[in-house]
């Protein structure tokens, strides 16, 4: 069977991020580990997660996160304001996010991953 590279945005401290590193952990891939907070994405990074994930900036984006109001940030902001928010402040990145295949998932729950493996 072939390994197929597997790259999750991940939060050590996120259970959800953990389940998900786990189950992909119990798969044949490689995985790479990009832990988003110490390394976070570019703008044109997360355009292309956007693109993948079929979502508008607000899809990716943990609106309930006490950070998201206090920015002044609501759910029908410019998509560039969102972008650069999440650019700034990382931790407003909905986590985790899996890549493989040229697709990309979100793994709440983890096993939404499963099917771009």
């Amino acid at each position: 069977m072939a390994v197929t590279p597997v790259t999750i945005w991940h939060n050590p401290r996120c259970s959800k991020s953990r389940q998900t590193l786990e189950l992909l952990e119990t798969r044949e891939v490689a995985i790479d580990v990009r832990l988003y907070l110490k390394q976070p994405p570019s703008a044109a990074e997360i355009r292309a997660a956007m693109t993948l994930l079929g979502v508008p900036a607000v899809g990716m984006m943990r609106i309930k996160d006490k950070l998201f109001t206090d920015l002044g940030l609501s759910e029908d902001a410019d998509e560039d304001d969102l972008i650069a928010a999440m650019v700034a402040h990382p931790i407003l990145i909905e986590r985790p996010i899996v890549f493989a295949n040229g697709k990309a998932a979100l793994g709440r729950p983890p096993e939404a991953v499963l099917p771009i493996l």
